[in-house]
């Protein structure tokens, strides 16, 4: 792939934002790739790193067609700025967190894309969003039963030191 659009998936707490970040450091003197910032319908946490974006731009945005992938999980809205898929088109490699749910829309809508699923063992998951301690991650034990199968080009089994993960994501990312 030359370019495109890297979708991390994988279930809450198994550590994608953690990879996505050690791997954005490591890859940050490189222009060829981005690391948009998603847009969520609720402030940025110290787990999540996001843009803020209020309910009715959420609704608007997607009525125009002003995100590359949107969303709604978990009572939230999600999107991907539409500056992602132009620049995933232009040869780019554009890393997003996004939701299992949207990869066949993404596949079928434009840039070349590649899936990463990370993942953890269910008593890890459940540990790391113990921790996290946020009201709106909800019935936790409900969070981890959803299962949504995808077809993804690398699987990354997080358990270990996130370096580990993080250097898997970096090398598949440099053979985009």
């Amino acid at each position: 792939m030359s370019g495109g659009l890297v979708l991390v998936v994988g279930p809450s707490g198994a550590g994608k934002d953690t990879l996505i970040r050690l791997a954005r450091a490591t890859l940050a003197d490189d222009p060829r790739y981005v690391f948009p910032r998603r847009l969520v319908t609720r402030p940025p946490s110290a787990d999540e790193d996001n843009d803020e974006i209020e309910e009715a731009a959420f609704a608007d945005g997607c009525t125009a067609g002003r995100f590359t992938l949107h969303w709604r999980a978990h009572g939230l809205g999600y999107a991907i700025p539409a500056e992602a898929g132009r620049l995933a088109q232009a040869g780019h490699v554009v890393v997003c967190n996004v939701s299992r749910r949207v990869v066949a829309q993404a596949r079928a809508a434009g840039p070349p894309v590649s899936v990463v699923e990370i993942t953890a063992p269910p008593e890890i998951l459940m540990q790391r969003l113990a921790a996290r301690g946020r009201a709106e991650d909800g019935d936790l034990a409900a969070r981890l039963a959803r299962e949504v199968p995808v077809a993804a080009d690398l699987r990354i089994l997080n358990v270990g030191a996130p370096e580990t993960g993080a250097e898997r994501l970096t090398a598949h990312l440099r053979a985009c």
